[in-house]
């Protein structure tokens, strides 16, 4: 698995490098490739070309789209650790953004990498139609603001010392997390046109948005700080609604094992096609850093 990752996280960064090494050199690249590069797991691309195979997506597109994604993601957390919100200042084992340069350039550094991701899906060396890029667009900005990503965010801020149900939990969770796996794994069924999968691989990323964001808060409950490259056990510091903090760790780990052979099971109609998938989802239970 990892030797699987190590490729897409190299074709992925290949990727990035070039696309910026061709753009006009001003003073925030430096902070948007410090905040994007080399940096992360890119777990969300392995997933897009996981689904991507079960569909037998051009891979060229694939990493197009893969490519917009981590620039989402790499704004997201950008902003994620700014002090206004969870103020840190570690991030994959270096100086987080606004510690390296400045407030204020970290805030237009994710600002910048949250538009030039629509820049990629829009260009005209994406082999789509426009229908299909505009589709990808959409969907893409939903998962992103309000409704997804910073949504999401707002819930988790404005929720830390409050006791939230199981379902507002949850829902937070969907919206910080899962919403940019939802659109990994929506995206190849957008490309390949198979309409008909649109709402299973939608309920399928948000599942695996769930566990991911279980095993975040599980690697930040038990994982050091050295291993993980962020500060650890800022959870509990903080007050966060978490699940691990509604039901218990033992409790949380059954309830995202459940959800695992779920999703294993929708999967079961692909039967080898989506071996990869699979392999992907256990890596993501079973990391710790």
């Amino acid at each position: 698995m990892e030797k699987k990752l190590n490729r897409i996280v190299k074709k992925t960064n290949d990727y990035l490098y070039r696309y910026f090494s061709k753009e006009k050199n001003t003073d925030l690249i430096k902070p948007m490739l410090y905040g994007l590069l080399p940096g992360g797991k890119k777990i969300r691309s392995k997933i897009l070309f996981d689904v991507g195979s079960i569909f037998k997506i051009n891979k060229k597109n694939i990493l197009q789209v893969a490519a917009a994604v981590e620039c989402i993601h790499a704004y997201s957390l950008i902003h994620d650790d700014l002090p206004c919100m969870d103020n840190d200042n570690l991030r994959r084992g270096k100086l987080t953004t606004h510690k390296k340069f400045s407030e204020s350039t970290a805030i237009l550094a994710g600002n910048s990498l949250l538009t030039i991701a629509f820049q990629i899906l829009s260009q005209k060396k994406l082999n789509l139609s426009e229908k299909k890029k505009i589709k990808l667009i959409n969907l893409l900005s939903e998962s992103s603001g309000h409704s997804g990503i910073a949504g999401g965010q707002y819930l988790d801020l404005s929720y830390e010392k409050i006791k939230k149900n199981k379902r507002q939990i949850i829902d937070m969770q969907i919206k910080k997390t899962g919403k940019l796996f939802s659109f990994c794994c929506v995206a190849p069924i957008i490309m390949s046109g198979k309409i008909k999968y649109l709402g299973m691989f939608n309920k399928i990323g948000n599942e695996i948005g769930l566990l991911f964001q279980i095993a975040d808060d599980l690697i930040d409950l038990k994982g050091k700080t050295s291993t993980v490259g962020k500060k650890t056990r800022k959870d509990l510091k903080m007050g966060k609604a978490t699940l691990i903090s509604l039901l218990g760790t033992k409790n949380t780990i059954k309830y995202a094992n459940k959800l695992k052979l779920n999703i294993f099971k929708s999967l079961n109609k692909f039967g080898k096609k989506s071996r990869d998938l699979e392999e992907t989802i256990n890596y993501i239970l079973s990391r710790t850093k």
